[in-house]
């Protein structure tokens, strides 16, 4: 273990939110900017705008009427942004600003699918779901063209590279081209020759030929000036996009003539160079292993010489287009966030497990992305060893797989093993050395797996592949799945926690049985051992954590405040404090000394599957089912020295506020009162005022001098005192004279003016009633007196 920092032995009080990583593509049109700078993605209701060089979302462009986004595009001049939502409503976007130019009905009767700018960024043509296309004049605000014929849903629209020609095309539904003259408002042609969906239109450099492709594993040449298919190319596979390459020699990519070339995207998941003549593939990217690996989008950024392809599972690939070397990934969407991990001796890194066979390495300082594949179905645990450089996986697969990062960030998997007949649900690296690892599973086994001493060195690729590992030991532990196992500090004791309520205590290496701990009324999700006492805690999918003595496994503690199921928990502070995810997507500071919930953090919305601390203990980690992956602060020691500067301060300003009140300074010690918002600090400086002999001068001269937001802190406050009939002279005075020196339209115009009279009108009423009775029997009491015969008094007798 790291040397705690200083201060972490203190209890902790608080996180806050440092980072969030959340998704941003959710599947659907991808489009780059000319210069490459920018990439351009639909999330749902937002368009999301991606710095390219750091990955960091620096826009959301989201609709007031806040429906889904159906379609938007990108003028070739990078200027204009249109967004179409599924309330039929167009909007036109000053992207770079953030602002809505222009907002105006779609016109169609079903949501626009497409759409595409001319390449004079002057005309917009948009294609529906309900069959229709329409071509919009984006500088002067109208409709130009209204094109019916199309069946089904248009999904596609392209307008002729050449602005002279003025022709656009469409396809639909019924796999047919549709070329519409702009001229003469009718359909030129239809093309007939894809037998499924056309997925993309793209056009030669010379405006001469366009190419098509198809699910039907065709595309097809056109020649633009006749309008017939010059020739079809079988790509032997469904095909999602194609792209036309630039005419000149590519060697990298295997374009060595000068003829027309095309690059496809589809459901092999590999990008693949076709020369047209020939219909010959030239050149093929080598396949990475596992599922979602389709490729749903692919397009070209020519002038900056990038290409991009998506993923079937929402990735996102920057490649330099000349010799398709990976610049950049981006993970677009993660789904369900099974398990989070820092990486690096500093934890510069983070590892997740999402509902996925692919892992994602995050670089926390600039969000540079890292897809590893490996697992070939859904990874669900990871482990990290002592000095971060080396982590675990297991998943669905029924397999491990040891990984190693170099100090560059490049991560390579280094070793795997198989052995569990089931999914491997859990997994636990050795903490003292990188020697060993212990994996649970479905099948109730238990293996512990030896580490080679000389794994391959980070970057370099193994010889034959990955070592492969045997496990040194199997032991059948629990009678239902083992859904989470920890070793000790030590390395000489197992805790595994199960399905059937039970956590056990196993010696190692051998695996002997030494306890059970019994006292859970449903499953065990997670047991983690305390780093300085001889303690394990478990978290259970009956709402709480528990504390268990090693010695005698009898239970010392229980944690209640979840409301479902603890998933994770984790010890922080020198093992004085825990922290506890749920179910109800909540994660709970303790103090275990105490019983006592420090703090409750509210950030995911739903199952939080992953939990880890930092080495420092300065940090925590989260992710959730709701996508999202959280990186939390301590702040304890920043809050309590805010909160001691705030004691300071208070202190030395009220030492201020006697002085100024000594000195009969009423306007400076009335401001300073108000500016400590304490209505009873400002009472005292009230009551001061009027006990001076010139009072109602005084407090008429120093409230009128205030500013008027002090004037309306000063009403706020006099509604307070007016509700104790002790106090009440002072705010009826105060009353009296911003009633009197105030317009009636100024007085309305304060904040909250409305609530203070409300407030004021009842207790006053009681006021003045007790003062009318109290007058009534002053003046009975004064009649009394002047009623009252006296008895002359007796007259002394006179001295003899």
């Amino acid at each position: 273990m790291a040397e705690p920092a200083a201060g972490v032995g203190r209890f902790k009080s608080n996180y806050a939110v440092e980072r969030k990583i959340e998704p941003f593509y959710k599947g659907g049109k991808v489009q780059l900017d000319e210069t490459g700078q920018h990439l351009f993605c639909v999330c749902g209701t937002r368009v999301n705008i991606l710095d390219v060089a750091s990955g960091a979302v620096l826009r959301s462009l989201e609709q007031e009427d806040q429906e889904d986004i159906t379609a938007f595009d990108l003028s070739p001049d990078n200027e204009v942004l249109v967004t179409a939502s599924r309330a039929l409503l167009l909007v036109q976007w000053a992207w770079q600003e953030g602002s809505i130019t222009r907002l105006w009905k779609a016109i169609h009767t079903a949501p626009v699918a497409t759409m595409a700018f001319d390449p004079t960024s002057t005309l917009l043509a948009t294609g529906g779901c309900d069959g229709a296309v329409r071509v919009w004049d984006i500088v002067r605000h109208y409709g130009t063209h209204h094109f019916r014929g199309s069946q089904g849903v248009v999904h596609l629209v392209a307008f002729h590279p050449e602005p002279a020609r003025l022709l656009l095309f469409s396809s639909a539904a019924d796999t047919a081209i549709r070329v519409w003259s702009l001229q003469d408002r009718s359909c030129l042609a239809v093309l007939t020759a894809h037998y499924s969906a056309v997925t993309s239109l793209t056009f030669s450099a010379d405006c001469h030929t366009m190419l098509s492709s198809g699910r039907d594993k065709i595309c097809i040449v056109w020649d633009l000036q006749s309008l017939q298919a010059m020739r079809t190319v079988p790509v032997f596979e469904s095909v999602e996009a194609a792209v036309l390459l630039p005419e000149e020699p590519v060697p990298e990519l295997g374009v060595k003539s000068p003829g027309l070339h095309f690059l496809t995207a589809g459901d092999q998941g590999m990008l693949r160079v076709w020369e047209a003549a020939s219909g010959q593939c030239v050149h093929t990217q080598q396949r990475l292993p596992g599922p979602g690996r389709e490729l749903t989008h692919c397009t070209l950024a020519q002038a900056a010489g990038l290409l991009l392809s998506v993923t079937a599972d929402h990735n996102l690939l920057l490649y330099e287009a000349r010799s398709l070397q990976l610049q950049k990934q981006f993970a677009g969407y993660s789904e369900e966030v099974l398990d989070v991990r820092f990486l690096g001796p500093e934890d510069s890194h983070i590892v997740v497990a999402s509902n996925s066979p692919c892992l994602k390495v995050f670089e926390l300082q600039t969000s540079a992305c890292q897809i590893l594949h490996g697992h070939t179905d859904i990874v669900l645990a990871l482990d990290v060893f002592r000095k971060g450089w080396l982590f675990a996986s297991c998943g669905k697969d029924q397999t491990i797989r040891i990984w190693r990062m170099n100090k560059a960030g490049e991560v390579t998997c280094v070793a795997q093993g198989s052995g569990h007949t089931h999914s491997v649900g859990t997994i636990c690296c050795s903490r003292l050395k990188e020697t060993f690892l212990v994996t649970g599973s479905q099948d109730c086994t238990v293996k512990l797996w030896s580490l080679p001493e000389a794994l391959p060195s980070p970057g370099s690729v193994p010889v034959g592949g990955p070592v492969l590992l045997q496990a040194q030991a199997t032991q059948r532990c629990h009678d239902k799945d083992i859904n989470s196992v920890a070793v000790a500090p030590n390395d000489k004791l197992l805790a595994t926690g199960s399905q059937d309520r039970t956590a056990k205590l196993w010696a190692l290496p051998q695996c002997q049985l030494l306890g059970v701990f019994s006292g859970h009324r449903r499953g065990l999700w997670c047991v983690q051992f305390s780093p300085m006492d001889q303690v394990l805690a478990t978290a259970s999918a009956d709402g709480t954590v528990k504390l268990w003595a090693l010695q005698d496994f009898s239970c010392l503690k229980t944690f209640e405040g979840h409301d479902a199921s603890v998933l994770k928990v984790a010890f922080v502070s020198r093992g004085t404090q825990l922290l506890s995810s749920g179910s109800d997507g909540l994660v709970k500071l303790w103090t275990i000394k105490n019983n006592e919930c420090v703090r409750t953090l509210d950030a995911h919305e739903d199952k939080v599957w992953g939990l880890h601390c930092s080495r420092l203990d300065d940090h925590a980690l989260t992710g959730a089912s709701d996508s999202r992956i959280i990186l939390w602060k301590d702040v304890t020691e920043v809050e309590q020295a805010e909160e001691q500067a705030k004691r300071e301060e208070q202190v030395v300003k009220q030492q201020e506020l006697d002085n100024l009140l000594h000195e009969k300074r009423y306007l400076r010690a009335l401001g300073l009162a108000i500016s400590l918002d304490r209505p009873h600090t400002v009472l005292t400086v009230i009551q001061a005022i009027r006990k001076d002999p010139e009072s109602c001068e005084k407090l008429e001269a120093t409230v009128l001098r205030l500013r008027r937001d002090q004037k309306e802190a000063l009403l706020h406050f006099c509604v307070t005192w007016n509700t104790n009939s002790r106090h009440c002279h002072e705010a009826q005075a105060v009353l009296g004279v911003l009633l009197r020196h105030e317009a009636p339209e100024e007085l309305l115009a304060y904040e909250g003016v409305q609530a203070s009279l409300e407030a004021l009108l009842p207790y006053t009423e009681r006021h003045f009633q007790r003062l009318s009775r109290t007058l009534q029997a002053a003046t009975f009491l004064d009649f009394l007196w002047h009623n009252m015969k006296l008895p002359p008094l007796p007259v002394a007798p006179s001295a003899l």
